[in-house]
């Protein structure tokens, strides 16, 4: 499995995980240091659930695809096409504006060239699923942040309905939430799983364990792009039927299957070339990630490789910011554990669970994705 850049200069340069992109982050995100904070920003900082609020509702009224089929409407066209009192439309306007999401021209309304661009792409419907996860899912047990940093565990659970001591377990018990989530997380996926599928050569794996592969959007993804290859979705049976759906659907039934576990209790399957880890080393604990490495280093063949494959932080500690406004739903909600840690916490759980020969790939883009991999020598 070889990256499309060498696993000596990844390995061995200390600033490989602070890897950004010109067109996605800011110096300062790109790992050139945090940057200098002034009063305006401060005062975003401090009103910034307000400003998400703005966001969501742009996207729920589709103000965005209103102005962008009908550039220079007027506040008063605006307010009769969404339906809207003039009240209403006058706040709506004032706050898109002033953040940026609108530009407006004497008093006519356009939508903000880094908005037009996303709504050119399918990255526009994957954007919206995001902003509904935050909304719905998220955004009330992060009123429990602070107390879930007191306690060192993830107290806004409480805010969603249903037994379990998990968000996953309690999903099922809430249809809407269970849709919204596995909306995003498919479209979480979509945004990243570009970089698993051509960043890395997937030749030599005929057989890969996906564990806690959710709606198989990462083993689908694999098995497109590697005709020869079997991919395993290990999951828990809540989900499970999810995943079997969407591979019925995709029509990939002969080469990817479902095992039914939870991965922490159960065995898991064994006699792989490759173990992935998708988007899940950041909602456990470093001592619950390093024993799932060490079933994942017993599952393998001899010579196998496991990827761990989700959002990282700088070894240093300063960033990027989406990485750290995004461990504010990883400590309050999903489990009692986990945040978007830097690359060297992954590094030591790989090698305590016995695996070596580590490589990172970075992959710049305004999500903070990277890759892991590593080897049982």
């Amino acid at each position: 499995m070889k990256s499309t850049e060498s696993a000596d200069s990844a390995e061995s340069s200390g600033s490989a995980g602070s890897a950004g992109s010109a067109e996605s982050f800011s110096d300062a995100d790109a790992g050139r240091g945090p940057g200098t904070l002034d009063m305006a920003g401060l005062s975003r900082i401090l009103l910034g659930h307000a400003a998400f609020q703005y966001l969501n509702a742009a996207c729920e009224l589709e103000l965005f695809e209103l102005l962008r089929a009908e550039p220079d409407l007027d506040a008063e066209q605006v307010g009769a096409e969404l339906g809207l009192a003039e009240r209403a439309t006058d706040i709506l306007l004032l706050g898109c504006t002033a953040l940026g999401l609108v530009t407006g021209n004497q008093g006519r309304y356009r939508v903000a060239a880094v908005v037009a661009e996303l709504m050119a792409t399918e990255d526009w419907r994957r954007f919206r699923d995001i902003v509904a996860f935050e909304q719905y899912v998220v955004y009330e047990g992060q009123a429990d942040f602070t107390e879930s940093l007191r306690t060192n565990s993830n107290v806004g659970l409480r805010r969603v309905p249903g037994t379990g001591v998990d968000l996953y377990r309690r999903l099922a018990q809430n249809p809407h939430l269970e849709s919204v989530f596995y909306r995003y997380m498919r479209s979480w996926s979509e945004l990243a799983h570009r970089h698993l599928v051509e960043r890395l050569d997937w030749s030599d794996c005929a057989a890969v364990l996906d564990c806690g592969g959710g709606d198989a959007v990462n083993a689908i993804a694999l098995a497109r792009a590697q005709p020869r290859m079997r991919v395993t979705v290990l999951e828990i049976p809540a989900t499970a039927p999810i995943a079997a759906r969407r591979i019925a659907e995709a029509g990939l039934t002969e080469r990817v299957s479902v095992a039914v576990g939870d991965m922490f209790t159960d065995p898991f399957p064994t006699g792989f070339d490759c173990v992935l880890f998708a988007h899940q080393m950041v909602i456990w604990t470093p001592e619950e990630c390093t024993a799932l490495l060490r079933k994942a280093h017993a599952a393998l063949r001899p010579g196998g490789r496991v990827v761990l494959f989700n959002s990282m932080s700088h070894d240093e500690g300063d960033g990027p910011v989406v990485a750290a406004l995004d461990s504010v739903y990883f400590a309050a909600l999903p489990a009692e554990g986990g945040m978007i840690y830097p690359w060297s916490r992954h590094e030591r759980n790989l090698r305590a669970a016995g695996f070596g020969r580590l490589h990172r790939i970075p992959c710049p883009g305004w999500t903070p994705h990277g890759i892991l991999v590593g080897h049982r020598d």
